[in-house]
């Protein structure tokens, strides 16, 4: 049962009725029956809410902070006529921003309502209970129920990255022979022959066939193809802080977005491994018309883990699935104890047979506090932040020290700087 707002009015008229007509306690005594007897007509005839049969149609997929909207369709079986309202309630997150909705349902028919998401957080964002409230004719009193009826609906990572995909295409192009510029690399493969221009590499003139044509010519190089790319998603508890208004776990899946979509693109094989003490997810042999969906689908649930990282299961998944010489792109903060800890003393089996690159996201914040002088809590901030800084160089010098490349930038700087260290790799033909 629940009281409206028009019981609350007829309360308040029965003051007048004391005061003016019959005051004392008899007359409070009856205009309490009168309430009392409004109440119970209208919950005698108020249609029933068990009579409702609720059903929630499949809500699509929708990336973070686009608009969505879920269907709820509402089945009166009962005798009476249903007027009242359901509200169809969702987890804050999920960005409900008007779950009432008025209903008048005669019996035996069908209403569909539809309540307009826009979420705010990445995951699975599920529904919570549906309230149903028939009003009685009165409009003084309603019978409610309230039913759990199951939804969710799975919102993917923005991938804002993606407008830096096309400039570096266009420098893959290059790269890759397409256009006017050649490049030649160590480990690349021969594409064709062609005059020599000036600027050339002498190195890559063929003296053969220069003797040939009595006319200096060059060989052209195009980087390999093929190759294989396995990215290593850290969800450990350090990538749980937030930089900005966002987790590092969010940043650093965006930058990995875009290194997947460009490998792919430059026809390499791209897999993915989500890992802290276990391996959360993995996407493994896909084409590249489907790589990028199931990367975004498999990214979409996954939350840092309060747990420290194991890296040597890590590395034996990354090892069990390599067998060959691959470029192997660890994202990961550069957290002092985390790294020297966990990483450093298996990243050597790595190295030794693949190409790695750590990527890290930087916290802008830490340049801004190093620069504030103006108080005494100022100073003791930016100490602390000269002190973070030399601990991430520090950590920075120990990778490189045992062969990997260190990418650390700031979260909207990252994944082009990642995609750019992709590029130079393949240029040169290190992968």
């Amino acid at each position: 049962m629940a009281l409206t707002g028009r019981a609350a009015l007829l309360a308040l008229l029965g003051v007048l009725y004391v005061g003016l007509v019959q005051p004392g306690w008899g007359g409070l005594g009856v205009w309490a029956l009168v309430v009392l007897a409004a109440v119970v007509v209208d919950l005698l005839l108020a249609a029933s809410p068990r009579a409702v049969r609720l059903e929630r149609e499949p809500t699509a997929n929708v990336r973070l902070g686009q608009p969505t909207s879920t269907a709820l369709l509402v089945h009166h079986t009962g005798r009476r006529r249903l007027r009242g309202t359901v509200r169809d309630a969702w987890q804050p997150s999920a960005g409900a921003a008007d779950d009432r909705h008025p209903l008048d349902v005669p019996s035996g028919e069908r209403r569909r309502v539809r309540t307009d998401l826009v979420p705010t957080r990445r995951g699975d964002r599920l529904a919570d209970r549906v309230t149903v409230r028939a009003h009685g004719p009165l409009g003084v009193a309603a019978r409610q129920r309230s039913v759990p009826v199951p939804g969710s609906v799975r919102v993917l990572p923005p991938f804002t990255s993606r407008k830096h995909l096309p400039s570096r295409l266009a420098r893959l192009r290059e790269i890759d022979g397409r256009s006017s510029v050649n490049v030649r690399g160590q480990g690349t493969e021969f594409d064709s022959l062609r005059d020599y221009v000036p600027g050339d590499d002498v190195r890559s003139i063929d003296w053969r066939a220069t003797a040939r044509r009595r006319q200096v010519v060059v060989r052209t190089w195009r980087p390999e193809r093929d190759r294989r790319v396995l990215i290593v998603l850290d969800t450990s508890r350090t990538a749980a802080a937030r930089v900005g208004d966002q987790p590092r776990l969010d940043a650093a899946m965006d930058a990995a977005l875009l290194l997947a979509a460009l490998a792919s693109r430059a026809g390499d094989r791209v897999d993915l491994l989500a890992v802290d003490r276990r391996v959360r997810a993995r996407v493994e042999a896909r084409s590249s018309t489907t790589l990028l969906s199931a990367v975004v689908e498999a990214m979409a649930p996954l939350e840092a883990e309060l747990l420290e990282a194991d890296w040597a299961v890590a590395v034996s998944a990354v090892t069990a699935r390599l067998s060959q010489r691959a470029l192997v792109v660890l994202l990961t903060p550069l957290e002092a104890a985390a790294v020297e800890e966990g990483l450093l003393p298996v990243l050597g089996q790595l190295t030794r047979r693949h190409t790695v690159v750590v990527a890290s996201v930087a916290d802008p914040e830490l340049a801004a506090m190093a620069g504030r002088r103006d108080t005494a809590e100022d100073v003791y901030a930016a100490a602390a932040a000269e002190r973070t800084q030399l601990d991430r160089d520090r950590v920075t010098r120990l990778l490189s020290r045992l062969g990997a490349d260190v990418v650390d930038a700031p979260p909207d700087q990252l994944p082009p700087a990642l995609a750019d260290r992709y590029l130079a790799l393949k240029a040169a033909g290190r992968l």
